[in-house]
């Protein structure tokens, strides 16, 4: 029989008690015999810090071994919170660990340490639970010879005022803590995206646009060498270089509407979505029932996921058909695409599906894709809404 520590709401509930010596009856005797001997490591281990880090402040090393010490107050608590787990079953999230900033340097990361309170609350339950510990070991082991009768009752409730300390001070102290990680992995993201794309612009600039307004630039020169001795020549290379500018304002367009299109600007996503599904090589049906406009940035991220969606399966579907449906249901923004190509898809890391996923989880978006070898792809993305108002 297992123990029913959490109700169908989510919230702990103590086991009830048990009539009889059975696993996890020994499982918790053993949790409170051994916490006596690692209450007494963890409590001179949080009083050293504290007295020593306290007296050190005057001098330069005081604050950093405070720091360096709530560091290894976070390992005590994960220990602690491994021996809960393992012996009272008690399910805690792992708090996030230290946030840490590229160039932040040593100022940075005496900071981040001194206002660690997954620190300090370690350190708390440290000097706590040594005089509970104390009082836990000593009647335990007289249940052990003495109350045996009744010792089942006796360490179901010592062990769960344990469970309550434990989810009270080593587990995440709010919502916020553990949105902490992905928020900082979410950073790393849009950094990662923002860099790539100035690459991505800068490549088409050099090896686009700007080798043929250099190339038109040396025509014109010779052009203008030979207007004198040979008129015929120099209008045939007049004529070569127009022919020219208009094929670098067509590669300018082209890296403009790969930056931002004007007509998502001015006409919105419905309508930039079927330019976009024009220039595919398959037959794209696009539908949009858009009542509103949301955000400027969830419009964006929503027309270059499709964007990237629609030449993929140019590229590499070998689709007959596709469809985009764009939708808004309550305060998100739902786009699934389709296609009956050739299927077998994936978020495998590396991929231009993955690089889609981590964009979207960025801004709290979801990215799922079903695509069976042979049957097709249907990919859904979804997307906070946003309104413009709130912006």
């Amino acid at each position: 029989m297992s123990d029913p520590l959490d109700s169908p709401d989510g919230r702990p509930v103590p086991p009830p008690p048990r009539f009889a010596y059975d696993q996890h009856t020994w499982k918790e005797i053993s949790y409170l015999l051994s916490s006596f001997p690692l209450a007494v490591c963890g409590f001179v281990y949080a009083v050293t810090l504290l007295a020593v880090g306290a007296g050190l402040t005057v001098t330069v090393i005081g604050l950093p071994l405070i720091a360096a010490g709530l560091s290894g107050a976070r390992l005590l608590g994960k220990a602690e919170r491994a021996r809960a787990r393992s012996l009272l079953g008690v399910r805690v999230d792992e708090p996030s660990p230290l946030p840490r900033h590229r160039g932040d340097g040593f100022f940075g990361w005496l900071w981040n340490g001194l206002k660690d309170s997954v620190g300090w609350r370690a350190v708390l339950y440290e000097v706590i639970r040594l005089p509970w510990g104390i009082l836990t070991f000593t009647v335990t082991l007289v249940g052990l010879f003495v109350l045996w009768p009744v010792l089942p009752f006796i360490a179901r409730g010592l062990s769960n005022a344990d469970r309550a300390m434990v989810r009270g001070l080593l587990s995440p102290s709010d919502e916020l803590e553990r949105r902490i990680e992905e928020l900082e992995s979410d950073r790393g993201v849009v950094v990662d995206t923002a860099a790539a794309d100035l690459r991505r612009i800068e490549r088409d600039l050099h090896d686009g646009a700007q080798a043929r307004l250099v190339n038109l630039a040396m025509g014109l020169g010779l052009a203008k060498e030979k207007l004198l001795e040979d008129p015929d020549a120099a209008a045939d290379m007049v004529d070569e270089a127009h022919g020219e500018v208009k094929l670098a304002l067509q590669e300018l367009r082209d890296l403009a509407r790969g930056i931002h299109p004007a007509v998502l600007t001015d006409r919105g996503l419905d309508a930039a979505l079927s330019s976009v599904a024009s220039r595919c090589t398959v037959p794209v049906k696009v539908s949009a029932d858009l009542p509103e406009r949301p955000a400027a940035a969830i419009e964006g991220i929503a027309y270059f996921t499709v964007s990237e969606l629609l030449q993929n399966i140019s590229k590499h579907s070998r689709a007959t058909q596709a469809s985009v449906d764009v939708w808004r249901s309550e305060e998100r923004l739902l786009i699934q695409v389709q296609d009956d190509g050739q299927g077998g898809a994936s978020l495998d890391k590396g991929t231009g599906m993955s690089g889609l996923a981590e964009r979207l989880g960025a801004v709290d978006g979801l990215f799922v894709v079903d695509s069976p070898a042979g049957g097709g792809t249907t990919v859904t993305a979804e997307l906070p809404w946003r309104d413009r108002s709130q912006q």
